[in-house]
C-alpha cells in the first residue's frame, strides 16, 4: 500500500507540474518592457449655462446628471492620467455678450489625482449651478492651452459636455477645433450632447470630426458616465492619432492604407472599400467600429470583409446589435504565408498581395432622424509578422494559442486516468478491509 500511495502522489505531483508549466509558458514569452510613455492629459469641459437647468434626464436636471457622472468618473480615473476640469458659462448671469463670452474657468488644474485631489475636484463640481452663456469656442482655446507642454509625444484629450450651441459667434467652434488640430499637439476633442437638438448635434459633431474625435448623443445618466469613463480610459492607452480616409464605392478606386488608425463617415446601409498591401510572411489585423451618434432603429450590424482584387472572399468578421450600445465593432485576421511562387519586385523582395477591405453597416433610422452626415467609422489596420503555423491560424482562428488547447486536452486526459486509477485502488483497499 505504501508503494501505491507514493505512486499516486507522484502522479499528482507530475500533473500539478504540467498544469503550472502551462500557466507560466505565456509569461515566459512576453515581450520586453517598452520605454515608459508620458502620462496622458485629459480635460473635462462642462457646460454650466442656464439651459442645464432643464429636467429631462431620468427625471432630474441635466446639471444633476453631469455632477453624478463626474463623481463616478473621478473615482474611476486611472492613476497615470493627469486630469483637469474647466467650465463654461458658470459665473456671469448678466446680458452683456462680450462679458458672457469670456466666462470660462479652470475649475481644477490638470494633474494626477491622488485621494485628496479627487475629493477637491468633487467638491468644486458640487458647487456648480447653471448660470450663463455658452462660449464653446473661447473655452476650447483655453482648454488647449491648459494641456500644452514641451512633451511632443504626450497624448492629450478634451471631453466637451454641452447641451446647446455656442452663443459667442462669429468665433466658430468648428474653426477653433480645426486650428487646434493644425497645431499638431496630439490633441483630440470628443463631444457629448445632452438631449441635443439638430443644430447642437451638427456643431458638436463638427468639432469632434475636425480633431479625429467622436460625438455621442446622451439622454440618460448612465450613458453619460459610461461614455466619459470610456474616453478617459482610452486616453490612458497609447494609441495612434486617427487619420481621415474616405472609402470608395469599389475596391479599384479605394485608398491604399498603411498600418494606422483611420476615420471616415459612412451613410446608413452603405458599403465602403479600402486597400491594404500584405507581404508574404505578414499577418493583416484589422478592426472597425461604427458609432451610433444619433437615434437609430434596433437590430443593426457591421461587416468587415477581406477579399482579393478579383472578388474572392478571404475572411470576414461581423457583429450585430440591438440598440443597447452606441458603438458596434468587429475585426479579422489574415496571415499571408510565404511561398515559392511569390513574385518579386525590382528590388528582389517578395511582391505584396493587395487585400480589399469592405466595411458595411445595416443601420437604419426613424423618419424623424437626419441621416446626414453619415455615421462615424474608425478603422484600425496593423501588419505584423505572421505566426509560423499560418495555415492553422486561418483554419481554426485560435492564433498562437492553439497549442494551449491541445495541452489542456492532454492534461484533462491524464487527470482522468489518474483519478480512475486512484478510485479503483481505493475501492480495492475498501474490499480488502
Amino acid at each position: 500500500m505504501i508503494t501505491r500511495q507514493r505512486l499516486a502522489a507522484g502522479a499528482f505531483t507530475l500533473l500539478a507540474a504540467l498544469t503550472a508549466g502551462l500557466g507560466t509558458a505565456g509569461s515566459a514569452a512576453a515581450d520586453a518592457d517598452e520605454p515608459a510613455q508620458p502620462s496622458p492629459k485629459v480635460e473635462l469641459v462642462l457646460d454650466v449655462s442656464g439651459s442645464m437647468r432643464a429636467r429631462d434626464i431620468d427625471g432630474k436636471s441635466r446639471m444633476a446628471a453631469a455632477k453624478q457622472a463626474f463623481n463616478e468618473v473621478l473615482d474611476a480615473t486611472p492613476d497615470e492620467v493627469q486630469l483637469g476640469i474647466r467650465t463654461l458659462g458658470a459665473n456671469y448671469r448678466g446680458d452683456d455678450r462680450k462679458t458672457g463670452c469670456k466666462d470660462t474657468e479652470l475649475l481644477y488644474p490638470v494633474a494626477e489625482l491622488d485621494r485628496a485631489g479627487r475629493t477637491e475636484a468633487k467638491t468644486a463640481v458640487a458647487t456648480l449651478a447653471p448660470t450663463g452663456w455658452t462660449p464653446i469656442g473661447p473655452t476650447l482655446l483655453k482648454a488647449a492651452d491648459d494641456l500644452k507642454d514641451d512633451n511632443a509625444e504626450r497624448s492629450r484629450r478634451i471631453v466637451l459636455i454641452s447641451d446647446g450651441e455656442d452663443t459667442c459667434q462669429p468665433l466658430d467652434p468648428c474653426e477653433v477645433a480645426r486650428k487646434i488640430a493644425a497645431e499638431g499637439i496630439h490633441l483630440t476633442v470628443d463631444t457629448l450632447g445632452l438631449v441635443p437638438d439638430a443644430k447642437t448635434r451638427d456643431q458638436l459633431s463638427c468639432i469632434a470630426e475636425a480633431t479625429g474625435g467622436t460625438y455621442t448623443s446622451v439622454r440618460h445618466t448612465d450613458e453619460l458616465s459610461g461614455r466619459v469613463k470610456q474616453l478617459v480610459d482610452r486616453a490612458a492607452d497609447p494609441v495612434a492619432t486617427p487619420v481621415a480616409a474616405e472609402g470608395a464605392a469599389q475596391c479599384s478606386d479605394a485608398p491604399k492604407l498603411n498600418a494606422g488608425v483611420y476615420t471616415d463617415r459612412e451613410k446608413f446601409g452603405e458599403h465602403r472599400w479600402y486597400r491594404v498591401d500584405v507581404k508574404p510572411g505578414q499577418e493583416l489585423r484589422a478592426s472597425v467600429s461604427v458609432g451610433a451618434d444619433r437615434a437609430v432603429n434596433q437590430d443593426y450590424g457591421v461587416l468587415l470583409r477581406a477579399s482579393t482584387t478579383h472578388g474572392r472572399e478571404i475572411v470576414r468578421g461581423s457583429e450585430a446589435g440591438d440598440g443597447r450600445t452606441d458603438v458596434i465593432s468587429t475585426g479579422l485576421r489574415y496571415p499571408k504565408p510565404e511561398g515559392d511562387d511569390d513574385e518579386g519586385t525590382d528590388e528582389g523582395e517578395p511582391a505584396p498581395e493587395t487585400v480589399c477591405l469592405q466595411v458595411s453597416n445595416s443601420f437604419s433610422a426613424p423618419a424623424s432622424v437626419k441621416t446626414t452626415p453619415g455615421l462615424p467609422v474608425e478603422l484600425a489596420v496593423d501588419l505584423v509578422d505572421a505566426p509560423d503555423e499560418a495555415s492553422d491560424v486561418a483554419s481554426f482562428g485560435l492564433g498562437n494559442g492553439w497549442w494551449l488547447l491541445g495541452a489542456l486536452i492532454l492534461t484533462g486526459f491524464l487527470a482522468g486516468l489518474v483519478w480512475g486509477w486512484v478510485s479503483r485502488w481505493r475501492f480495492a483497499v475498501w474490499r480488502t478491509n
